[in-house]
């Protein structure tokens, strides 16, 4: 593997957070680079998780797949070139088409992917294959907060405000989220809000490693998050902590959610919840204290079937407190996957064009088809959420080209959606190893990675970032752009997928200029000279006549509704799609660790990363081990509705007596996913991750 002469600065490949760090060429190091800390970036200031630190480990050609496979007639897996396995690729996919129509052909992408890749996967799935069915598994992250953020807001961007404003609010409540473990270098601008003399709430049904850094911790039972913010704003609204001058000037709705709110006192809340009283009483006089303060969610209360409303919850406290559009104040969301926020910007979701435009809007559709030289007639409309099109394969979906993705582990009933998968009449995958969604693949394609290419992620604060190649990618490994670029040549349209990045996304800017995320004044000089810019920056010039500064705060001035006030919508708690009976009479909840992530298709194949996390494990409270004759460390079964998995317990008292953990990040007879139950939100169609019923023994 060759190196560039110098030391490259680039982005961590693995969260949302987006690390900034310096490659620099060393032949004798795994991967053949060293990273060092790279302090004069925001975000990170220097500091790097074991993951960042290892991840040129993935870089070894032992380690990954470095010449294209093709499935025999006797069903392995075998060598093959480049025109070979493009060719069987381009044929199955076009021989789909042309058996069953353009919606047989499914395109999954991933969060993973850069600005310029989900870009060009979206416009591939819609112009190359005419198909409307394309989805990603984003979907499964951060949809349920970007639905909500777009109904109370107007626009969905993680944080309205950078990371660096965390410290120096007043309070944060941070609810399902557990930093700590994953994303640790941000862990930081907490320990300096308390630092600071702020204060910090952490809700979880785990004390976390976060949790134990709280000033309170509440630990509701898992599916009732709902319930617990309409009982904190019924007690702001009881104690007369709302901020009428805020609600009147810069909100519209307020009669009706403050109605619906009223029913959910707080001696309801703390039976539905198992949160006391006098703990919710607490974290409302510490909420309502100081002058300024935010609420930040995560997969927690967002992976739920009703995610949205949960979402919005946790909004309606924050627009009646007066903690939003203000300096230092207003409701977030910490992005999980590393491009999670651009990926779903620029056109891989089912719904959506690039710039976050909507398909389903005329002028949306003109503007991009103008820009991709197509009729808009010719767009096909919104397609399947992820889970829904991952539930089609083999039956209306028949053929399947997926990049960045390993639902095999990462999707919900992931046994049933298994063997979907394994009923298509054609799958091929373009990944950097061979993940087990992969290794069922028809052809696989060995792609490169972050330090072999060049291209824009967008982190969790809005930051529109650069990673640089930094590596010569080995021999027989092509990028993903030109993947999409050779089979676009054999379906007839080369000249409409270029496989150089810049070039990708100087169109990428033209088609989302004056769309809700709009990065037409961002080029990759000004990201380099920035450290990042934030969107949306238009390109017309700023107040100062210069280049658009781009927009770190939003909704300052007014918010991106039609009349500028941000909606309070009404919601009331219901209960989970599944909740405990005598058959299955416990919760499971699952998330990460801090040495794994996501699937672990990648940090599963490095060393120092599994010896620090070397497997999955049950974690429950010493009552319930007591209860059910559990032992610390022999295999634990865990059984729902969908299927069972077996671990080794984890006997510790810093989970509910009447809830059980896993980590989701590993395959086999310990996949969490097999559990898990897909029962979506109605609005953002998020699968219920978080909560399901389940029955424990010892296995």
């Amino acid at each position: 593997m060759h190196t560039s002469e110098s030391v490259t600065a680039t982005h961590c490949p693995y969260c949302a957070l987006q690390c900034g760090m310096n490659l620099r060429p060393e032949p004798g190091a795994v991967g053949g680079v060293a990273v060092e800390e790279r302090a004069d970036f925001p975000v990170n200031r220097g500091a790097l998780c074991g993951k960042g630190r290892t991840a040129p480990a993935v870089l070894s050609s032992r380690m990954r797949l470095t010449e294209p496979l093709v499935r025999t007639r006797a069903g392995r897996l075998e060598p093959a070139t480049w025109e070979e396995a493009l060719d069987a690729v381009a044929e199955g996919l076009a021989r789909t088409r042309r058996s069953y129509g353009a919606d047989a052909v499914g395109v999954f992408g991933g969060g993973g992917l850069t600005n310029e890749k989900a870009y060009a996967l979206g416009k591939f799935a819609r112009i190359a294959l005419g198909t409307s069915q394309i989805d990603y598994n984003g979907r499964f992250c951060m949809s349920s907060a970007a639905a909500a953020h777009q109904r109370a807001f107007g626009l969905d961007r993680g944080l309205p405000f950078p990371l660096e404003d965390i410290p120096r609010t007043g309070c944060v409540i941070l609810v399902g989220s557990n930093p700590a473990d994953t994303m640790p270098p941000a862990l930081r601008f907490f320990r300096e809000l308390r630092a600071n003399g702020g204060t910090l709430i952490v809700v979880d049904p785990r004390r976390t490693r976060t949790a134990e850094q709280a000033d309170l911790h509440l630990a509701p039972r898992p599916g009732t998050d709902l319930a617990l913010a309409l009982g904190l704003l019924h007690l702001v609204v009881a104690g007369g902590h709302t901020d009428e001058e805020f609600i009147a000037g810069r909100t519209s709705g307020w009669e009706e959610a403050r109605a619906a709110v009223m029913a959910h006192w707080p001696e309801l809340v703390e039976r539905i919840t198992g949160v006391p009283v006098p703990r919710l009483r607490d974290a409302v006089a510490m909420f309502c204290a100081p002058e300024s303060a935010m609420v930040l969610t995560a997969r927690g209360p967002e992976q739920q079937s009703k995610g949205v409303d949960t979402v919005g919850a946790w909004i309606n406290l924050c627009l009646a407190t007066g903690r939003a559009g203000r300096p230092l104040s207003g409701y977030g969301c910490l992005t999980g996957q590393g491009n999670g926020q651009g990926g779903r910007e620029h056109g891989q979701k089912a719904d959506q064009l690039p710039g976050y435009r909507k398909l389903t809007d005329p002028a949306a559709r003109a503007h991009v088809a103008g820009v991709w030289g197509i009729d808009p007639d010719d767009l096909p409309g919104p397609g399947r959420s992820a889970y829904e099109l991952l539930d089609e394969l083999g039956s209306d979906v028949k053929a399947l080209l997926l990049m960045g993705s390993n639902p095999v582990v990462s999707a919900p009933r992931a046994g049933h959606i298994e063997d979907r998968i394994c009923s298509l009449d054609f799958l091929a995958v373009a990944d950097v190893v061979l993940s087990e969604t992969a290794a069922l693949a028809d052809v696989v394609l060995p792609v490169t990675q972050w330090a072999e290419e060049t291209g824009t992620t967008t982190n969790l604060e809005g930051r529109v970032l650069l990673r640089r190649r930094a590596l010569t990618p080995p021999p027989g490994v092509r990028s993903d752009l030109e993947v999409l670029h050779g089979l676009a040549t054999r379906l007839g349209m080369p000249k409409a997928f270029p496989s150089e990045p810049e070039q990708v996304f100087e169109e990428l800017r033209r088609a989302s200029a004056g769309g809700p995320a709009d990065y037409s004044g961002i080029t990759y000089a000004r990201i380099e000279a920035e450290q990042g810019v934030f969107w949306p920056c238009p390109a017309e010039p700023g107040p100062a006549a210069g280049p658009h500064p781009g927009t770190p705060r939003l909704f300052l001035d007014r918010f991106a509704t039609e009349d500028g006030r941000a909606r309070f919508v009404p919601v009331s708690h219901r209960d989970a799609a599944e909740v405990p009976d005598t058959e299955y009479p416990l919760l499971l909840t699952t998330g990460r660790v801090v040495a794994q992530y996501q699937s672990g298709a990648q940090t599963r194949r490095v060393d120092e990363l599994n010896a620090a996390a070397p497997g999955p494990f049950v974690e429950l409270h010493p009552r319930l081990a007591a209860r059910i004759g559990a032992v610390d460390g022999a295999p634990l079964a865990v059984t729902s509705r969908r299927g069972r998995a077996v671990a080794p317990a984890r006997i510790t008292d810093t989970i509910r007596a009447d809830t059980v953990f896993m980590p989701f990040h590993w395959p086999g007879e310990g996949r969490a996913n097999t559990l898990t139950n897909p029962a979506l939100d109605p609005v953002s169609r998020m699968p219920e991750f978080k909560v399901c019923a389940v029955r424990v023994e010892p296995a």
